[in-house]
C-alpha cells in the first residue's frame, strides 16, 4: 500500500511537469490563426496562416534532436535532473513568445524570433517526454506498467484542453476585440510561466528512478548510448520498427484527431472561435478516460493489436467524418435568414473600427460577419470575416464526430509509453525510445496540419484531400507494424 501511494505521488509530479510542457507547446497552435495575423505581413491570410503552420511545424521537426540530446544525458546523468532541465528551458521558451513584438512593430524580425524560440521549444519538448515516460514506468510494476503510464499519456491531450480553456477564459474576460487585436493573446503565453515555477519545485522534490538508481550504483550506466542505441544492429533495428510499425502511425492520429480537426472546423468550416474551441474541449474532456483503459486493456491483452486497431479506425473514417463535420457546419444550405442585428462599433484603435452585424437563421443557428474597417494616410480598407454559430443539435452532432475521432487516439496513445519502453533495455532506454517517439510525433504528426493544408491548395484537390496524408501515414505504418510488431504481454526486464 505504502508502494502503491509513493508510485501515484510519481505519477503525479511527472505528469504535472509534462502537462505543462505540453500547455506551453500547444497554446502557439491554438493561437495559431491570430499569431498569423500578428507576425507575418497581412497581404495573403492563407499565406500568413501557412507561414505560422510551418513554424509551428518547425518545432516539432526539431523534436528528434531534442531527444538525442536529452536523451543521452538522461541515460547517462539520470531522468530527474533531465527533465528538469527541459521543463525550464519550455517555459522560458514560451514565456518570451509572449513578449516578441508584433511584425508592425520590428518587420521580419518578429517570425524570425519566435521560430527561434519555436526551436527551443521543440528541443525541450524532445527530452520531455522520454524522461517522463521512463521515469513513470521504471517506477511501476511490470504488470500494471500499461495501466501507470497511461496517466503520463493523458497529459498531451490534457496540455491541449488546458491550453484551450486558458485561452477562452482569458478571451471573456479581456473581450473578444482585445483578446484579437491587443494585448489579451499575450496573456496565455505569460501566464505559462507561474505553472512552471510551480511544477519546477514539485519535480525539485523527486528522486531517482530506481532502477536507473540501481543501475549506476552498480556501474552500468551506458557510456555511450547513442552509439549502443543507434550503432548495435539489434538495437538500431527495433528503433526502425518502433518508428515505422508503431509512432509514426500514432502521431497521424493524434494530431489529425485533435489539431487537424480544430483547424478543420475554424478555416474551412468558418465556426465561431469559442463554440469551435469549446466543441474540442468537450470532445478532450469526454474522451480523456479512455487513454486510462486502454493502457490497462494493454496489460492484459497486449499493446500491439489495441495500437493497431486505432490506426486502421482513423483510415477508414477519416474521410468520411471530416465531411460529416463540414455537411453538419453547413448552415446556409435550407435555412433562411429570420432577422438581423447590428451591435455597437468597436473602436480597436485610431485607426481600426470594427462593426458586427449577426444574421439568425431559420433552425437557431447564426451568422457572424466582422467588418474591420482600417484608416490610414487618408486611405479606407475593409476586410469581413464570417463566422458560424451553431444550434446545439449540430454543436452535439459536431462533439460526437469529434470524441469518436479522439477514441482512436486514446487507442493508439494510450498503450504507447508501455510499448516504447519494453522494446529497450534499461541502460539506453530514454534515447532508444526518445528518438523512434519524437520522429513518429514531431515529424509525421506535427506536420499533418502544415502538409494537409499545403496539399490543399493544389489545383484539382478540395478541402479534404489534406486527409489523405495522415491516411496513408497510417496506413503505411498498420501494414508494418501488423507484420513486424510483436504483440507481447509484459516482459522481463531488459538492463
Amino acid at each position: 500500500m505504502k508502494q502503491e501511494k509513493g508510485l501515484w505521488k510519481v505519477i503525479t509530479a511527472s505528469s504535472a511537469g509534462t502537462l505543462i510542457e505540453w500547455y506551453d507547446f500547444y497554446i502557439f497552435g491554438a493561437l495559431s490563426t491570430i499569431i498569423a495575423q500578428k507576425f507575418f505581413p497581412d497581404t495573403d491570410p492563407t499565406a500568413a496562416l501557412l507561414s505560422t503552420l510551418a513554424t509551428f511545424a518547425a518545432g516539432f521537426i526539431v523534436r528528434p534532436f531534442g531527444a538525442i540530446v536529452f536523451g543521452r544525458l538522461g541515460d547517462i546523468v539520470g531522468r530527474k535532473y533531465t527533465f528538469l532541465l527541459t521543463l525550464i528551458l519550455m517555459g522560458g521558451a514560451t514565456f518570451m513568445i509572449g513578449l516578441v513584438p508584433s511584425f508592425e512593430e520590428i518587420g521580419y524580425w518578429a517570425p524570425a524570433m519566435v521560430l527561434m524560440l519555436r526551436l527551443l521549444q521543440g528541443l525541450a519538448l524532445g527530452g520531455e517526454y522520454g524522461g517522463a515516460a521512463t521515469y513513470v514506468a521504471e517506477h511501476a510494476p511490470q504488470s500494471k506498467r500499461g495501466f501507470y503510464t497511461s496517466w503520463i499519456q493523458t497529459t498531451a491531450t490534457l496540455g491541449l484542453f488546458l491550453s484551450l480553456g486558458v485561452i477562452l477564459t482569458v478571451r471573456n474576460i479581456v473581450g473578444e476585440a482585445e483578446f484579437a487585436q491587443g494585448f489579451g493573446w499575450r496573456i496565455p503565453f505569460l501566464l505559462s510561466i507561474i505553472l512552471v515555477i510551480i511544477s519546477i519545485f514539485i519535480r525539485l522534490k523527486m528522486k531517482e528512478s530506481p532502477l536507473f538508481a540501481k543501475l549506476k550504483a552498480t556501474g552500468g550506466v551506458s557510456r555511450n548510448p547513442l552509439k549502443e542505441s543507434f550503432g548495435r544492429k539489434e538495437n538500431f533495428k527495433l528503433v526502425l520498427l518502433a518508428l515505422f510499425g508503431a509512432t509514426m502511425g500514432q502521431g497521424v492520429i493524434w494530431y489529425t484527431s485533435q489539431f487537424y480537426v480544430q483547424n478543420f472546423i475554424l478555416t474551412r468550416c468558418l465556426l465561431e472561435y469559442q463554440q469551435a474551441n469549446t466543441i474540442i474541449l468537450i470532445a478532450l474532456a469526454l474522451a480523456t478516460p479512455f487513454f486510462i483503459l486502454f493502457g490497462k486493456l494493454s496489460d492484459k491483452l497486449g499493446r500491439r493489436n489495441i495500437i493497431l486497431a486505432g490506426m486502421l479506425l482513423g483510415v477508414l473514417l477519416y474521410q468520411p467524418f471530416f465531411k460529416a463535420i463540414y455537411n453538419t457546419a453547413e448552415v446556409e444550405i435550407g435555412n433562411e435568414v429570420v432577422s438581423k442585428t447590428e451591435e455597437n462599433p468597436v473602436r480597436i484603435n485610431d485607426h481600426v473600427t470594427a462593426y458586427v452585424s449577426r444574421h439568425i437563421l431559420s433552425d437557431g443557428s447564426s451568422i457572424k460577419e466582422t467588418r474591420t474597417v482600417t484608416m490610414e494616410s487618408g486611405q479606407e480598407t475593409e476586410k469581413v470575416k464570417k463566422e458560424i454559430l451553431l444550434n446545439t443539435g449540430r454543436k452535439w452532432k459536431i462533439i460526437a464526430i469529434i470524441f469518436i475521432m479522439v477514441i482512436f487516439v486514446t487507442m493508439v496513445y494510450g498503450p504507447i509509453a508501455a510499448f516504447l519502453v519494453e522494446m529497450f533495455p534499461v541502460r539506453i532506454r530514454y534515447t532508444s525510445m526518445s528518438l523512434p517517439y519524437h520522429i513518429g510525433n514531431g515529424v509525421f504528426g506535427g506536420m499533418v496540419p502544415f502538409i494537409a493544408l499545403l496539399i490543399t491548395t493544389i489545383p484539382g484537390t478540395d478541402i479534404f484531400s489534406g486527409l489523405w496524408y495522415p491516411i496513408g501515414i497510417a496506413a503505411l505504418s498498420f501494414i508494418i507494424g501488423a507484420l513486424y510488431l510483436p504483440n507481447d504481454k509484459p516482459k522481463k526486464e531488459r538492463i
